[in-house]
């Protein structure tokens, strides 16, 4: 078994010759004696089952579909497909587990015109079809295989990252300190560099809002009894808090979920404190403003009036200006991903798929998107203002439009350590659902909850990398394999909705970090064009020529793997 074999499986496309010159030592502990024919498994993975003789059908073969007979094995980690050493190429596909959305039988051995077998629906939109002989029940073992290992009761012992035993010689849960990075920005518990932040351990055990990090950064002159306040009028507790300081600007900018204002136009004068606090901490704005932008259309926003949210007036809230950036909610994001399945997956031709990626309004939404984190960078950059960004519930699009004008504004988080950093802090940390929005371990492939938001993320930071190609110092390698775990469950970066939630299942001493995997041989993540010393801020100025990022192909339309 080659050095980088054991590699090639964590990905779900042919790796990048680069790949195969990563140090041998960090493979070496990632791999483990496979029986004779098997693909080579992972330390922690075994063979579930195995069945010989299946079909895979590649749709994406225009004029005649694409038959490979081989041998399909499943293990706690994923299903491999291996082409039978009769066919002309040895190719493989592989499959995470945790990357498959569902699994639906098609055909019957009576009438089976359209085939005999099933299709695995995954969650990044590719769709992957399986045939087998008409015989009775020959499809049922790989069948009820998937569905177990796809859909476990629990995702604390039903997932590869907890069985993951690989060693690496980076820690990648080393990456992130919440206090540190603060520091970095001028902040600490004494007030910092300017005295007018602090961090604050408020929230120490999760009592003030269970989906907030337990060390927040609020204004100076807030303390505990404004901020119990504040989190009662805050969707789901969620108040204010800091999430990017300019020491040297004093431009900040601060999260949050909306008010509760609700019929009744409730006011609560500590929340309105509580935002002038936060506009004292900018001594250098040239109009002693804070820019508040609600991610949401006006008429959404309004229409949670009635159900006790609202957002922010100018007679509630003085000196400051409200911002609608117009940025559709979940459930529009997951209904244009369905639409994006047919872009990436059906046979056709280019004024045919052109019409189709219209339809499915994905670049409509990721110029939203980019769109909103401009124009925040744009106020705080021009008129060296502050902002705060909510949506509803402040951890969807509110995570998207802070990081992306992070990434805009501050040359550190265009680095790998950096953006891993951003991650951590913007999505994970302050509370993206990544369980819900993903569906791990969920069964329901049309769960309501599930949607697009990180991936949309991801391809705003592609279309930057575009735009900008001496501005990053990661490559697209880099984005496309933090999507493939995002999804694949082996690593615990990308688990549960809370750091609460992982702290109390010990994510950190039981699960390997993705960091630690990229990490250990950040050479192959690099952008070799990449200027150090290039521009500091970022201007999305081809906001009208954006394209389908293009690894969706790739990744989406199931390559086959040489092995």
């Amino acid at each position: 078994m080659s050095a980088d074999s054991s590699e090639r499986i964590l990905t779900y496309r042919t790796s990048p010759p680069l790949l195969r010159r990563s140090r041998r030592h960090i493979h070496e502990s990632m791999r483990m004696k496979a029986q004779e024919g098997t693909p080579p498994l992972l330390s922690g993975e075994h063979t579930l089952y195995t069945d010989q003789e299946v079909t895979f059908c590649d749709p994406l073969q225009c004029h005649s579909e694409l038959f490979l007979k081989g041998n399909i094995y499943i293990t706690n980690y994923r299903m491999v497909f291996k082409a039978a050493t009769t066919e002309r190429v040895p190719y493989s596909l592989t499959i995470p587990l945790g990357a498959i959305s569902c699994v639906e039988k098609f055909g019957s051995v009576k009438y089976s015109l359209s085939g005999y077998g099933f299709q695995i629906i995954c969650k990044d939109a590719r769709t992957i079809k399986f045939a087998f002989k008409s015989e009775p029940h020959r499809r049922r073992g790989a069948f009820e295989a998937l569905k177990m290992m796809v859909s476990p009761a629990d995702i604390q012992g039903n997932v590869f990252a907890f069985e993951f035993k690989a060693q690496f010689p980076v820690d990648g849960w080393m990456v992130y300190n919440a206090e540190d990075e603060y520091r970095r920005m001028g902040v600490s518990s004494e007030g910092g560099v300017r005295g007018l932040w602090n961090l604050s351990f408020v929230n120490k055990y999760y009592e003030r809002c269970d989906t907030y990090p337990s060390v927040l950064a609020v204004p100076m002159e807030c303390d505990n009894r404004l901020i119990d306040a504040v989190c009662k009028f805050r969707s789901k507790g969620r108040f204010p808090v800091l999430s990017w300081f300019n020491p040297h600007s004093e431009c900040s900018i601060t999260r949050s979920s909306q008010p509760l204002c609700g019929l009744l136009n409730r006011r609560c004068p500590e929340d309105e404190a509580y935002i002038q606090n936060i506009i004292h901490t900018n001594r250098n704005s040239t109009m002693a403003m804070l820019h508040i932008f609600d991610a949401r259309p006006k008429l959404n926003a309004m229409a949670n009036i009635p159900m006790g949210g609202g957002y922010e007036t100018k007679d509630q809230y003085a000196n400051t200006e409200l911002n609608f950036l117009d940025i559709e909610n979940i459930h529009k994001m997951r209904e244009s991903l369905f639409k994006l399945q047919d872009v990436c997956s059906l046979c056709v031709d280019d004024k045919q798929r052109f019409a189709l990626l219209q339809n499915s309004q994905w670049l409509h939404h990721i110029k939203a998107v980019l769109t909103g984190a401009q124009r925040i960078a744009d106020v705080i950059n021009q008129t060296n203002s502050s902002a705060l960004i909510h949506c509803s519930d402040g951890w969807d699009r509110t995570s998207q439009l802070s990081s992306l004008a992070q990434v805009l504004l501050n040359p550190f988080y265009r680095t790998i350590i950096g953006f891993e950093v951003l991650v951590e802090k913007e999505w994970i940390s302050f509370g993206h659902k990544f369980d819900k929005r993903t569906g791990h371990g969920g069964s329901a492939h049309g769960d309501e909850q599930r949607a697009p938001i990180f991936l949309q993320f991801i391809d705003c930071v592609w279309q930057m990398c575009v735009q900008f190609p001496h501005a990053f110092e990661f490559n697209e390698h880099f984005l496309v394999t933090i999507l493939n775990h995002l999804y694949s469950c082996a690593f615990g970066t990308f688990l549960t909705d809370s750091e609460r939630t992982r702290d109390n299942l010990a994510i950190r001493a039981r699960t390997i970090s993705l960091w630690s995997f990229i990490n250990s041989q950040i050479g192959v993540y690099r952008n070799t064009s990449y200027s150090e010393h290039g521009v500091c801020q970022l201007f999305c100025s081809l906001l009208e020529g954006l394209c389908l990022y293009s690894d969706h192909k790739h990744t989406y339309n199931c390559c086959l793997q040489n092995t």
